[in-house]
């Protein structure tokens, strides 16, 4: 019988953390949009100044059991603020691979985050799902979590690519 952690990612943890990205992005039907590097993963998460933190969710072996540990889900977040609420924390990736939802894991990742947001003085836990993606919205929605779109018609926009080095100039 094998059993589940939540803990913080290492920097060997990159390789693990980059398939489970793509195995979301290809859930999202979004593959083509994953352009991360192992490399700037250790860069971006490990270095003096981390952009982003992580969780993973490792399946230990029972003695005895001949696989050791597997990573199969993460967390990834980072910090931001709220010229309103002041400090919160912002989930930006949550997965479980297929094969071990349902058991919950991804509640424990979420459960976590919201551990380290209230370690660090957060007022909120923020993060977004595609409108398809009902399975997650209503997990969510029994956490605890407040539908913004339906609450109070926030829409998120982003600028990239062309459209950022328009907007600065360059």
């Amino acid at each position: 019988m094998a059993f589940v952690t939540i803990r913080e990612a290492k920097e060997g943890d990159c390789g693990n953390i980059l398939r489970l990205i793509r195995e979301l992005a290809e859930y999202e039907k979004l593959s083509d949009q994953v352009k991360i590097s192992e490399e700037a993963l250790r860069a971006d998460g490990f270095g003096e100044t981390p952009f982003y933190h992580c969780l993973v969710a490792e399946i230990l072996s029972a003695p005895g059991e001949p696989q050791g540990p597997c990573v199969v889900g993460y967390g990834l977040y980072y910090f931001s603020y709220s010229t309103w609420k002041g400090r919160n924390i912002y989930l930006e990736d949550i997965y479980v691979k297929p094969e071990y939802r349902g058991q919950g894991i991804g509640s424990k990742i979420i459960k976590k985050v919201a551990e380290v947001a209230l370690d660090k003085g957060c007022s909120q836990l923020r993060l977004a799902v595609l409108d398809w993606n009902k399975r997650a919205m209503d997990l969510y929605k029994a956490l605890g979590a407040q539908d913004l779109t339906e609450a109070e018609g926030w829409h998120c926009f982003r600028f990239e690519g062309e459209a950022m080095r328009e907007l600065a100039g360059k």
